[in-house]
């Protein structure tokens, strides 16, 4: 696999290229991926525990760049440094700036949200799972194709987190989709990350303009 450990400004993260990315001159979607309260600290290979990174290293054609930022024991995302860190990633990297989709769990899927509500134009696509939100920021993110998930039996941040979000959205004529497992707890994200499905929607997201 091709995957690295990388340092900048925005502090550490691992950066997964696809085999073919050295082969051709052509611009790579882009997956940012955000991981959950349990994979903070200082060990960068916690990121790898959960999500893309996780497939990416089962799946040699895997099709995306994959960025995967870790914070610091204690603290939660900031979206200034993930602006930063994409602004980084895009200078050194061939990313298509029309196919940059962002997800993440948990924490993770918080700082998804809030993030692109700050920077709704960046994103293509948003997968926020086991997650929630400020509600009245969700307007913003109308023109954005969201797929929500989470588990009906989640008793460390409840459902209803998710639906409220999903509501709003629709009341803004939203492009959300929402997706409930009927027997998963917290970890909704096992089964969403190892879906087929999942990464062949996001490759038919483009980025729109907001509206």
């Amino acid at each position: 696999m091709n995957r690295r450990l990388v340092r900048d400004v925005a502090g550490e993260y691992q950066l997964f290229l696809p085999q073919r990315y050295g082969s051709s001159q052509e611009r790579w979607p882009l997956i940012l991926f955000l991981h959950g309260g349990g994979e903070r600290g200082d060990d960068i290979e916690k990121v790898k525990v959960h999500g893309p990174l996780k497939i990416a290293a089962q799946r040699p054609d895997f099709p995306f760049v994959v960025v995967a930022p870790q914070v610091d024991t204690n603290m939660i995302w900031s979206t200034a440094r993930l602006d930063a860190l994409l602004d980084d990633v895009q200078d050194k990297v061939r990313v298509d700036p029309d196919r940059i989709y962002l997800t993440g769990l948990s924490m993770g899927a918080y700082g998804a949200w809030h993030l692109a509500m700050e920077f709704p134009h960046r994103f293509a696509a948003l997968v926020p799972i086991s997650g929630g939100a400020t509600p009245s920021g969700m307007c913003a993110l109308r023109h954005v194709p969201i797929w929500v998930f989470h588990g009906a039996k989640d008793d460390i941040i409840k459902l209803d987190r998710s639906e409220e979000l999903v509501e709003r959205l629709k009341r803004c004529n939203g492009n959300v989709k929402f997706t409930v497992y009927p027997d998963a707890g917290h970890d909704a994200w096992t089964r969403t990350y190892e879906n087929p499905e999942l990464y062949d929607w996001l490759l038919q997201q483009r980025r729109q303009p907001p509206r």
